[in-house]
């Protein structure tokens, strides 16, 4: 009898942790984020700070929807056939209701051709590459930050004013460094037709030989130089391109690089007057950056990165557009986001419906040196509106939906 009472009292227990998990399921919209936390720290881990805040700010302030927002991540270490893994899992297993997040070009596609064979939303927070809004794109996918094509037409609109002949170009060999490459040469073509491209170095992914590329170059005597590489492929490049002097009465024009997680490292060794887009935190004025940068310092007693409104901005997207559907139903989430606005510390930005990128921009502007630390000087901030393609463009470019 004794066994019998034992047995039944831990039935009886079992099933009220049955009903009380179900019940916290059902209080909750659970969200799953996919990114490569430990493949590209200096990006994620003040990304995964921002989303962070916000969702803990949307919470306090009641949820959405009634419920409280709960995110499920995992790291996909920076593996694309990972990333699709992981999905899987917080689709089937996790019972998520959406996906966001990624990092690299190539997850990001994976991931965008997994959310249109499995029918899930997903916003791509941070990928580059043109083919998740273009050739890849579809229904159940839309982008946050600038595409490359966007990041590089703010370049050029700098570059041609330069009136330089000879350029070489410097890349990371995958999806985002060779989409920047292409779509450089493409559009300096178009604006300056008499323009020449004397080499092109294309180092693998973290793994540069830095003197060889510097050197290689050099060779090629360009007048300007476009480079695309960030994180510890730039620190090693402007190192020996500092000590080479290949940088020397040389224009450069650079991807990212005036972004505060690849620009803070360079420290001294930052080569001055490099025209670069990036995230001047520290200088501008504006009243929702000025919010966010006041409590992200608050919180986290440290600066916020470019990752930071990234991640940040991505959480606002989905808790704006979850409102605005007054659903978690995906076919309800997707009309939702098409023409989606909404405020964040890069200003307001809006979800075009023609081909699912927002209109995010970035700052452009010129390297420089300020109290011993590397800063952006002489920039501005360039609507993301003004630097896309037009609608006839788009309609040919996005192959299906």
């Amino acid at each position: 009898m004794t066994n019998f009472l034992r047995t039944s009292k831990a039935a009886v227990l079992l099933a009220g942790l049955a009903l009380a998990c179900g019940a916290f399921a059902q209080s909750t919209i659970k969200i799953g984020e996919i990114n490569s936390y430990k493949a590209q720290p200096a990006f994620l881990e003040p990304y995964k700070q921002g989303w962070q805040m916000a969702l803990d700010d949307i919470n306090a302030s009641g949820g959405v929807l009634g419920k409280k927002l709960e995110v499920v991540s995992r790291d996909d270490g920076g593996n694309p056939s990972d990333s699709v893994r992981v999905a899987e899992e917080l689709v089937t297993r996790e019972r998520v209701s959406l996906l966001f997040g990624s990092f690299l070009s190539n997850t990001g596609l994976a991931l965008t051709d997994y959310a249109k064979q499995r029918k899930v939303f997903f916003l791509a927070a941070e990928p580059l590459t043109d083919k998740i809004v273009w050739e890849d794109g579809n229904r159940y996918t839309y982008r946050l930050r600038p595409s490359t094509y966007m990041l590089v037409s703010m370049l050029v609109n700098e570059a041609v004013k330069l009136k330089k002949k000879h350029w070489a170009i410097v890349y990371p060999n995958y999806e985002y460094g060779q989409s920047s490459a292409a779509t450089f040469k493409r559009l300096m073509k178009a604006a300056q037709p008499d323009v020449e491209f004397v080499t092109e170095q294309a180092p693998p992914l973290g793994k540069i030989d830095a003197g060889a590329v510097t050197q290689a170059l050099a060779d090629a005597k360009p007048d300007a130089i476009f480079n695309a590489l960030f994180a510890t492929d730039l620190v090693k490049f402007v190192r020996e391109g500092n000590t080479r002097g290949l940088f020397e009465g040389r224009e450069v024009v650079s991807m990212l690089t005036g972004e505060p997680e690849y620009l803070n490292p360079l420290q001294a060794e930052v080569p001055a007057n490099w025209i670069v887009t990036g995230y001047p935190w520290y200088s501008v004025t504006t009243p929702e950056n000025k919010k966010f940068v006041d409590e992200y310092r608050k919180r986290y007693g440290d600066t916020p990165r470019m990752g930071s409104v990234v991640g940040y901005s991505a959480m606002m997207s989905i808790a704006t557009a979850l409102k605005k559907a007054g659903s978690t139903d995906t076919d309800k989430v997707i009309a939702a986001f098409s023409d989606l606005s909404l405020v964040t510390p890069m200003g307001s930005i809006r979800y075009r419906p023609q081909d699912h990128q927002s209109t995010m921009g970035a700052y452009v502007g010129r390297t420089g040196v300020k109290d011993g630390k590397p800063v952006m000087t002489s920039f501005a901030y360039v609507d993301g509106a003004a630097v896309q393609p037009s609608d006839a463009e788009v309609k040919k470019l996005r192959h299906a939906d």
